[in-house]
């Protein structure tokens, strides 16, 4: 889901009345970053406050930035995410949705901490039959394309997934886990399918958007989180809940009208521009956190210090975490601790932003087999308060804004130690049937 697919943030004919509600009695921030551009990273990031570089799940070659079905590695158990932080204070915890971050037992998320799980273990456009083709994509939905697994904790119940019926089962089980833990402490991760490509909805959404089958699944997806929101606040433990609504990354635009919209951001995922990494995140706890606009830099690796701060949850203390509690500014609306953003391309820092300025010192399309890097020297140099777009370089103006920028990534790279890549890893002898910059896909 992009920066702009939610009317909050700008859209003109998609609707999500309850995300509205949630903005209206919450935060909404916008200038929030994934840690990566793209699935596998970003999700590692979201779930453990590191970089993905730190964790191995940055990858290190242009046809291994995601896991896929032939991979054998998955986030190490080395890691620790917000799922086994909070059980050592005696929180339930459930995983729902697109886990992607290993799809073998050992990897799942029992593996990481949830006492269980329910979804698939990775994008639903892969083990696409006949190899994948963009072209299916835009076909009428038919389930029979992917050969997608559902899984309940760690083993597959179903194959193909019917994905027409995902949304509402993952919800009835985020409802029935909610009621189940109502008396006791809990964690819901709830990472939807959708809108990732191939679109499926539910036939009571189906054609009840102006956007299209898009927008339909924007709108199932909006349901769901009603069903969510209205049972705490039917269990009255809406007051106790601290609720987040945010993306992984930016919108698939090589999926036309199949994809979502950074809005008037630039580029789209797989990319370091602002389109790519700059991502819809509201906050929501009534009570708690003070309603308004935020327009101060936060990101995804702020989650889990930000949780650890509220649940008094013990974050690791011997790894270096990138992450920072945002409580100030969600409680009393102070100036956010976050100054700085590093945007990655696998093992790469490609641009880092200081305050309102972000220099590019390398740039790339999203992922195609001749793909090919810019790099720039002087750096591209972009003022993001004045030029969100990333249009007008202004390097020339501010050589010095340069040298502090290229200081504080120098700094930064001197605490990244060598890890073991864990996108590398396969079977010997193995080939990815499912990369999708073969055959020309993304042109």
């Amino acid at each position: 889901m992009g920066w702009g697919d939610l009317p909050s943030y700008g859209h003109p004919t998609i609707e999500t009345p309850v995300i509205d509600r949630l903005v209206q009695g919450g935060q909404r921030w916008t200038n929030f970053y994934s840690a990566a551009s793209l699935c596998t990273p970003s999700r590692a990031a979201m779930l453990t406050g590191r970089l993905p570089i730190r964790s191995g799940m940055g990858g290190f070659h242009e046809d291994r930035r995601n896991l896929f079905p032939t991979s054998s590695g998955g986030l190490p158990h080395s890691e620790v995410t917000i799922a086994e932080m909070l059980k050592e204070k005696g929180y339930a915890t459930q995983a729902l949705g697109k886990w992607h971050l290993g799809h073998l037992p050992r990897y799942l998320p029992p593996r990481h901490g949830f006492d269980s799980y329910l979804g698939i273990p990775y994008s639903n456009d892969m083990n696409a039959v006949g190899g994948w083709k963009l072209e299916t994509f835009f076909k009428p939905p038919n389930i029979e394309y992917w050969d997608v697994p559902l899984i309940q904790d760690e083993e597959i119940i179903e194959r193909p997934a019917n994905q027409h019926t995902i949304t509402r089962r993952y919800t009835e089980r985020a409802v029935e886990f909610i009621r189940e833990n109502k008396d006791q402490p809990f964690f819901l991760y709830f990472a939807q399918t959708m809108p990732h490509t191939p679109l499926f909805a539910a036939e009571r959404f189906l054609g009840t958007s102006k956007r299209g089958l898009y927008g339909d699944v924007i709108a199932e997806i909006d349901w769901s989180i009603g069903e969510v929101i209205s049972t705490l606040e039917e269990l009255d433990v809406h007051e106790n809940t601290f609720v987040i609504v945010a993306s992984d990354n930016g919108p698939w635009l090589t999926m036309l009208q199949h994809g979502g919209t950074a809005g008037h951001l630039r580029d789209g995922k797989a990319t370091t521009w602002d389109g790519g990494m700059r991502v819809p995140a509201i906050f929501y706890w009534p009570g708690v956190v003070e309603p308004g606009v935020i327009s101060d830099l936060g990101s995804t690796l702020d989650f889990l210090p930000t949780i650890a701060g509220f649940t008094g949850a013990n974050p690791p203390d011997d790894r270096k975490l990138d992450g920072y509690d945002l409580r100030p500014v969600l409680t009393e609306k102070k100036p956010s601790p976050r100054q700085e953003m590093f945007f990655y391309r696998l093992h790469e820092v490609y641009a880092a932003r200081k305050g309102p300025f972000k220099a590019h010192f390398m740039t790339a399309a999203f992922f195609t087999s001749n793909s090919t890097r810019e790099v720039h020297d002087p750096p591209l140099l972009f003022n993001m308060n004045v030029d969100p777009s990333e249009q007008y370089n202004i390097a020339a103006d501010h050589p010095d804004v340069i040298e502090e920028i290229r200081a504080m990534v120098r700094e930064h790279e001197s605490t990244v130690e060598p890890v073991e890549h864990m996108l590398e890893l396969y079977p010997e002898g193995a080939e990815d049937p499912d990369r999708p910059w073969k055959e020309g896909a993304t042109e």
